[in-house]
């Protein structure tokens, strides 16, 4: 999506490290319903994806992202036949949410990542800014 806004360095970074903590907030919401147990296929937790679209500033060139929306995906929930469990339906079933949970840590860790690079990148921006300053 094309604007003619004028982005700077600091609103790239801004922007690129809201979407990450919306990465790390939907990985988290996966993890806490990891093994969450339900009575449907219908009723039983999907895990959610953070989508992300793109946004070009026309004017200097520069590129950031905006989180378009977060979505749950179609993964199949895990039947189990458990006649005994509290929650079986009347054909003694259960469902697990499909949660991966090595798949939600590396989720995790890598947006934790890409944020650390962020502040890095702001970090050093700022220390350029002001050695410029102080040359004057």
């Amino acid at each position: 999506m094309p604007t003619t806004g004028n982005l700077n360095i600091f609103d790239v970074a801004g922007r690129g490290m809201s979407a990450q903590m919306v990465r790390m907030n939907t990985a988290a919401s996966n993890l806490a319903n990891a093994g969450a147990v339900s009575t449907s296929e219908a009723s039983t937790y999907r895990p959610l994806r953070a989508v992300f679209a793109q946004q070009l500033d026309t004017a200097n060139g520069l590129s950031t992202v905006n989180v378009a929306g977060v979505v749950r995906t179609a993964a199949t929930p895990l039947k189990e036949h458990n006649p005994n469990h509290p929650l079986a339906d009347a054909n003694g079933d259960i469902f697990t949410a499909p949660v991966d949970e090595n798949a939600e840590m590396v989720e995790m860790l890598d947006s934790s990542r890409q944020y650390s690079n962020l502040v890095e990148a702001l970090s050093t921006a700022k220390q350029l800014m002001l050695d410029t300053v102080r040359m004057k």
